[in-house]
């Protein structure tokens, strides 16, 4: 059943570094219109996971299909044009530049119109220019920025910069997007308005995969959650389930549930 609703199915991925199982067989799949949570400790192939992914590593072995189209093995951008965006640890927005402006270069390398529809001006150019207008109105309302839509986005919290790397990969309607640490480095007021707005945009339709270190805000968010570690696929459930497994409690916190729930209550 998930096979027949996943927009994103990955099977057997496999990726080594000079011999080092980075990644030793992954599979999982993505429902439409869900949010999933991509978790696990430092050196499990999150990471790696996600730009074999996204077209941004080469991958050794596996399958990647995307809403029923195999994408396995193509470069970052054709991924991108089939449907699956990405954002990145570090911020790529245009500082210089007002939101507006940032949300219209997102849209531009997806739209039909080409460089003579812009010089002249054509119908298709105009279409394309009012479409991405409304659209980026649409997202700027949904992540709570409405206020900075003619301010340069260089005066921005961190926080919000990462809100606007949101909504850029956003602007071509993708099928999916893929975060990449949304809430690293960000103070705890903005993780929360970044956990708003990601239930509020997934509210509107949007499907998400988040890799993210913060357990916390993947258990608030995320309506199924995926653990890596050591290469492979070492638990998957709900934020319940993956709170009380043994495996995940063994490789985050090396303790057994029992110790997990007698440290609990002593904190109490």
């Amino acid at each position: 059943a998930a096979a027949m609703t996943a927009i994103l199915q990955v099977t057997d991925l496999r990726k080594s570094y000079a011999g080092v199982h980075a990644l030793d067989g992954v599979s999982l799949a993505v429902e439409a219109g869900s949010i999933t949570g991509l978790i696990g400790p430092n050196g499990s192939g999150k990471s790696t996971a996600i730009d074999c992914i996204s077209g941004f590593q080469k991958l050794d072995s596996g399958k990647v299909v995307l809403a029923g189209n195999d994408v396995t093995g193509q470069p970052a951008h054709h991924i991108a044009r089939a449907g699956l965006m990405r954002t990145f640890q570090t911020v790529r927005i245009y500082e210089r530049l007002c939101l507006r402006d940032n949300l219209a270069i997102a849209a531009q390398q997806f739209d039909p119109a080409t460089w003579v529809d812009e010089f002249l001006r054509t119908r298709r150019y105009r279409q394309a220019v009012d479409k991405a207008e409304g659209r980026a109105r649409e997202l700027v309302e949904l992540i709570g920025l409405k206020r900075y839509w003619e301010i340069e986005t260089g005066i921005l919290s961190y926080g919000q910069k990462k809100l606007v790397a949101l909504a850029a990969a956003l602007m071509p309607h993708p099928k999916i997007v893929v975060l990449d640490e949304p809430v690293a480095g960000v103070n705890p007021t903005r993780i929360r308005e970044i956990e708003v707005a990601l239930a509020e945009l997934n509210r509107a339709g949007e499907t998400f995969l988040i890799v993210e270190h913060n357990v916390e805000f993947i258990t608030n968010l995320c309506h199924r959650v995926i653990v890596l570690d050591q290469g492979k696929k070492l638990a998957e459930g709900t934020a319940k389930e993956i709170h009380t497994d043994a495996r995940v409690l063994e490789a985050y916190l090396g303790m057994t549930p029992e110790m997990a729930e007698a440290e609990m209550r002593g904190a109490a």
